[in-house]
């Protein structure tokens, strides 16, 4: 963070936590955010409300990002309504514009923990029980989905004229369509979705990145639910078919919940808060839907490095995902044998 934008950032936060002064004492930027940035601010705060040590997380945007991936102002809006829910989510303080940091920002309450999926891969005490754990992530979505249209602060949410099922697919062919690689497997992935999409009867608030790496947990267990960029009204299984699909296990495929826990104990804890029994079988069309969604991502993130839009390791790695995720779709819809 260079000075002039720390200078900056002091009167801001002073304006508006109503202080005299504020002076940020340590900034350093998070690991991780590939689509935006996450500073982790310690300020110490004279007078007003928050009078005393602030630890909180400046949130921007990166270079550049993903189209489908809301404006920092929108996913302030997101966690301010997930946040009146009950949901577990950082405590969101400030939105700020270019004008303080050079680009569009938010100001969060930081939370204790680790995201990181290959640390709770290995690290087993972390998230204290697993199972536990993962009712707890079951509930938090049906917190999530108690959400329902019109909420006041997120007109900005498309409504899908489609079923969300059928949005995904024309958004999905629309891309691939205008790409100059063709891609077979995800075209047969988007057929199979076409004939077998579900009706949804009534759209729900969906976070759409509800995943292991994207929420964070200490020894005991969960302690906030990240990255709200995707957010959108969709079918409330959307959210439980990514967070089950095989692609966001990190290798520990038999922990059908996120690589953390078992199905049962997602479906139970999601019962628990919604009152709704949960089936596999309702669940696996989300999974597939789940493939094919995150290998248009990874084309789309291979795109910026490609580009020279933004030059990253990273993003370019991130594209030679693809070909996993193509027989994935493949042996789960049958068609490797077709």
């Amino acid at each position: 963070m260079r000075e002039e934008q720390k200078r900056a950032l002091e009167q801001f936060l002073a304006g508006r936590a109503g202080a005299s002064a504020v002076r940020i004492d340590e900034a350093h930027l998070l690991s991780g955010g590939a689509i935006q940035e996450n500073w982790s601010l310690t300020a110490t705060v004279t007078g007003g409300r928050y009078d005393g040590i602030l630890e909180c997380v400046l949130r921007s945007d990166a270079p550049s990002g993903v189209a489908v991936s809301h404006g920092r102002a929108q996913e302030f809006a997101l966690l301010q309504v997930a946040f009146r829910a009950g949901v577990t989510v950082p405590e969101p303080l400030w939105s700020g514009d270019a004008s303080v940091f050079g680009r569009e920002f938010f100001v969060m309450r930081r939370a204790r923990g680790t995201a990181s999926g290959h640390r709770l891969m290995k690290e087993l005490n972390l998230g204290g029980d697993r199972e536990l754990l993962v009712e707890r992530l079951g509930e938090e979505l049906a917190r999530l989905h108690a959400i329902r249209p019109p909420v006041e602060g997120l007109s900005f949410l498309r409504v899908p004229t489609l079923s969300p099922a059928l949005q995904g697919v024309e958004d999905f062919r629309r891309f691939l369509d205008g790409h100059h690689t063709a891609f077979p497997a995800l075209e047969w992935g988007l057929r199979w979705l076409e004939r077998h999409a579900p009706e949804t009867p009534e759209r729900v608030l969906t976070h759409r990145d509800f995943r292991t790496g994207n929420y964070l947990v200490d020894e005991v267990g969960l302690t906030a639910v990240l990255d709200w960029e995707f957010a959108a009204w969709s079918d409330p299984l959307e959210d439980l078919g990514w967070f089950c699909a095989r692609c966001w296990r990190f290798g520990q495929f038999d922990k059908e919940a996120g690589g953390m826990g078992s199905r049962e104990a997602l479906f139970r804890g999601y019962a628990r808060v919604s009152g709704r029994q949960l089936t596999r079988e309702a669940v696996f069309y989300w999974e597939v839907h789940a493939h094919v969604r995150w290998a248009v991502i990874a084309l789309q993130q291979g795109e910026r490095h490609v580009s020279g839009q933004e030059p990253s390791l990273e993003l370019a790695l991130t594209a030679h995902v693809v070909p996993e995720l193509e027989m994935e779709i493949l042996n789960m819809t049958g068609g490797r044998h077709a």
